[in-house]
């Protein structure tokens, strides 16, 4: 399992604008098909005085994005190529065929850290995660290389279109390696939507629960629960079997992304 630097790791915020970064954290977990708008309005409902520019500039800082289409608050880089979706109508059969990737935020007593974690889609394993204080695009790479040295190399690797993953430094490591380059859609948030489940499962069953205070507390904590995610918790679109054991027999998992009605709503059939 991988350790992150602890040195300079927890980014620093005023209480407030902590406050507001935690509402919105547990509000998208609970609902991630929440825009600015609504989350505007609900901070406002709970007596925030807060407008929706503000609120778009807080969802911006967590990364996050309403999984309805609309504007992608993904940071992408004007100067960064973009590559296509290539997983729509994909059947995913084996272990390696694709990874995927995203950043989360996560939330400590006096400020906040962001997670990244690289998944495998056949059997939701994770392969690799890293803790950052700022979303630059080195921690993702440190995480994508151990993966690639822990597990060798997918055929298809996709992620969103934020800076950090559309950087060359990210992208070089996958051209390097032979690895086809799959982007999501601008708006589409579904289109990674085995990340975001793992996001809700581990802020619910981990984060929300122990509420660390340190940020070593915190490594510690998702090591273990990382270990326990991989090796015993049964899913149940695995056949209530664990990810590493769908990885390692390559039977019991797989995938496919289709579009049910044109470019409005996505699903997943597994």
């Amino acid at each position: 399992m991988v350790y992150a630097r602890q040195k300079h790791l927890l980014k620093v915020v005023d209480e407030h604008e902590c406050l507001l970064l935690q509402l919105l954290d547990e509000e998208y977990t609970r609902h991630p098909f929440y825009g600015s708008r609504r989350m505007t309005a609900y901070l406002c409902k709970l007596g925030h005085r807060v407008n929706r520019k503000r609120v778009q500039r807080l969802m911006r800082t967590l990364g996050l994005v309403g999984m309805a289409p609309g504007p992608n608050t993904s940071k992408a880089h004007p100067q960064h190529k973009i590559y296509p979706y290539l997983l729509r109508g994909l059947d995913i059969i084996r272990p390696n065929q694709v990874w995927s990737t995203d950043i989360t935020y996560i939330r400590m007593p006096r400020g906040f850290v962001y997670l990244v974690a690289i998944i495998d889609w056949y059997s939701r394993k994770i392969l690799s995660w890293r803790l950052s204080n700022t979303m630059e695009a080195g921690f993702c790479v440190d995480c994508l290389e151990d993966a690639i040295r822990t597990y060798g190399t997918p055929e298809i690797f996709n992620s969103d279109q934020g800076s950090q993953f559309t950087s060359d430094a990210f992208t070089g490591v996958l051209i390097d390696n032979g690895i086809t380059i799959s982007m999501d859609g601008r708006g589409r948030a579904l289109d990674n939507i085995f990340v975001e489940w793992l996001w809700r499962t581990v802020k619910y069953e981990e984060v929300y629960l122990k509420q660390y205070d340190s940020v070593q507390r915190l490594l510690l904590g998702l090591t273990d629960y990382f270990m326990f995610y991989n090796e015993e918790r049964p899913h149940q679109s695995l056949g209530y079997e664990a990810p590493s054991v769908v990885y390692q027999t390559a039977t019991g998992g797989g995938a496919k992304i289709v579009d049910k009605y044109g470019m409005t709503e996505t699903v997943i059939l597994v």
